[in-house]
């Protein structure tokens, strides 16, 4: 007799001490094909034949990423990369912990919030009598790009009396320990094979190093949870459209929906706004499978007219699958949009003269952030520092680069170690150029670019500890000056950046520049910007103090107008992100979400229209 159970699917929200959203954890644990005792374990032949084995039965049942947690962080505003990522684990020459048979391993998944503080996650089935598991329940597991998780896993040998019990019910505290791991989630997934092996360690021992093999050995795979990496690529046009406006042409624009269960809709797609058009023709749009549902999935096409206020008019709409649309592109021919009609109590739809077309339909594999890491692509961290004069004298509390002997990190400090602590896990060789600017080096004139470690060789230094101690060195080897110019910093990460293309290299590259004011090369720095927007370079902005950063925030191109240069030459993407300190010192997310948030789109939008793919 077969029995099959499925613990309740689990929301978990952590915060922790320094306000960051830690992780969001979505847990589907299915666990089937044991004989009966308790659901837990067998050694029967039932439960024997699933032990290592990879049945879909035992994996996780969405078969993609979970939609209630995607709305969930949407609709607080959350626009980063987040990624439903599925753990398997298996252990090998664990310790026999049992006399007269070997142990009973159990292993128990943690996060580990930053004040140290551990949430359960899940647990594996009991595999009985076995020192080299591999257990079967898998968990699924958010992945935020800019949240560094923490991830521990414990591993239990379980007693014989607590064999009938559910896995979920079984006291740890009765249990002896086998050993434990600790690991982020970024080390898993930036192998190539995302799959990482680990010395478990005893908890107590766990900070300090311990004889390799000692404890035996933990591995954890990841496995990204995409349904489908089909995108498919829509030029849509409409002809003739309803005049809405008295005395002006309208300014359309159409939205794509899809029915959910409920039989509501929800939108999942809107072209630009195109003002006095008759007979618009959009940019392209693009949508994917996971999105939509199915090729055949019906979906409805709603043509608006554009009003400030809000209340747009409804033109026209039209209700096709994707398989209807990819019929029409190939038949050259138009469809008829309709407008429901009030008639007594009911509506009918009211066939208009308005039709819509298909210029483009065309289908194409849309590779993940994670594929592209999986390939071996690398994050370079680059950072360049502000040295000007108007960050006060370094010696006295009230500057903005004053070291507090308590060891409690300024804002210069603290936007390092939080990016940097998130980039490092990308960045295999872990040497990272850093640069400052604004200041004169002793016997030097004033330098935009000079290098932080002091040689006149070579700008790397080895880690983020490298990059705090250059710069704390630099504070008393230079004088602050001025005046505040980015364009020298930004030329010099660009030359590493095209360089690598050079190497035909997969690396992509982010530039930290931490500043305390308004700069005076504006012109200077969107020239370097532009030229900057065809490498593999994003450069994230942080403003400390409390200057106007009126202009700052014209380099952050978040409200649509590129930047320009003095030639004419528009920036061909948004490269910049802008994040005023102030803005989030004291709020729920923290400087590094607001930064990175927007890092790995724009990653995959240099990687997409250059039609890069992972390397196999």
């Amino acid at each position: 007799m077969i029995h099959v159970f499925t613990l309740t699917p689990t929301f978990y929200l952590v915060l922790s001490t320094f306000n960051y959203i830690y992780i969001h954890t979505y847990i589907h644990t299915k666990v089937s094909g044991w004989r009966v005792m308790g659901n837990c374990c067998s050694d029967g032949p039932g439960g024997q034949s699933a032990v290592g084995g990879t049945s879909a039965a035992h994996r996780n049942q969405t078969g993609g990423p979970n939609d209630a947690v995607d709305c969930f962080l949407k609709s607080r505003g959350y626009r980063g990369l987040f990624s439903q990522i599925e753990l398997s684990l298996s252990a090998s020459n664990l310790r026999d912990r049992d006399v007269l048979s070997k142990s009973d391993p159990m292993a128990v998944i943690y996060a580990k919030g930053k004040d140290g503080a551990l949430q359960e996650l899940g647990r594996t089935e009991v595999v009985l009598n076995s020192l080299n598991p591999q257990w079967i329940t898998k968990h699924n597991i958010t992945y935020y790009f800019e949240v560094v998780q923490m991830l521990v896993f414990r591993l239990y040998d379980v007693d014989t009396p607590f064999h009938d019990l559910e896995v979920k019910m079984i006291k740890l505290d009765e249990q002896q320990i086998l050993g434990e791991a600790t690991c982020a989630l970024s080390e898993i997934i930036t192998k190539s094979n995302r799959s990482l092996t680990i010395d478990l360690k005893r908890i107590e021992d766990s900070t300090r190093p311990s004889q390799p093999g000692k404890f035996g050995q933990l591995t954890i795979c990841a496995e990204e949870c995409v349904s489908s990496k089909i995108s498919t690529e829509l030029v849509l046009r409409c002809l003739d459209l309803e005049y809405k406006d008295l005395f002006a042409r309208n300014d359309p624009f159409l939205t794509i929906s899809k029915y959910l269960e409920s039989g509501i809709t929800s939108p999942i797609c809107k072209t630009e706004v195109l003002k006095n058009d008759q007979s618009p023709a959009w940019k392209p749009v693009f949508l994917n499978i996971q999105q939509v549902g199915s090729k055949d999935t019906p979906l409805i096409i709603e043509c608006f007219n554009f009003n400030s206020n809000g209340k747009h008019d409804l033109i026209g709409k039209v209700e096709k699958s994707l398989a209807d649309l990819e019929k029409l592109h190939s038949m050259g021919s138009g469809v008829h949009l309709y407008s429901p009609t009030p008639v007594g109590n009911n509506y009918e739809n009211k066939v208009l003269k308005s039709q819509l077309f298909v210029d483009t339909f065309s289908e194409s594999v849309q590779y993940t952030f994670l594929d592209y890491l999986a390939g071996r692509c690398e994050l370079n961290f680059m950072v360049a520092i502000d040295f000007t004069a108007s960050n006060g004298n370094p010696r006295l509390p009230d500057s903005l680069h004053y070291i507090d002997p308590t060891g409690r990190p300024n804002a210069y400090q603290k936007a390092i170690l939080d990016v940097g602590e998130v980039l490092q896990f990308y960045d295999s060789d872990k040497k990272f150029p850093a640069w400052g600017f604004g200041a004169r080096p002793i016997d030097g004139p004033v330098s935009h670019c000079f290098n932080l470690n002091g040689s006149s060789t070579y700008c790397e230094v080895e880690g983020i500890r490298g990059i705090m101690m250059a710069y704390t060195s630099a504070l008393y080897n230079v004088s602050l000056a001025g005046p505040t110019l980015f364009g020298p910093v930004i030329s010099e990460a660009s030359l590493i950046a095209s360089q690598s293309l050079g190497n035909k290299q997969q690396k992509y590259y982010v530039l930290l520049i931490i500043t305390d004011g308004v700069i005076t090369d504006l012109q200077e720095t969107k020239d370097a910007l532009v030229k900057a927007s065809d490498l593999p370079l994003s450069i994230l902005i942080v403003g400390v103090g409390g200057a106007d950063y009126k202009e700052m925030e014209i380099l952050d191109a978040d409200k649509g107008e590129r930047l320009e240069s003095t030639t004419g030459r528009v920036a061909s993407r948004d490269i910049v992100q802008f994040v005023p300190f102030r803005d989030v010192e004291n709020g729920e997310v923290s400087i590094v979400q607001s930064l990175l948030a927007e890092l790995p789109s724009q990653f995959l939008t240099y990687m997409r229209t250059r039609d890069i793919h992972p390397a196999s």
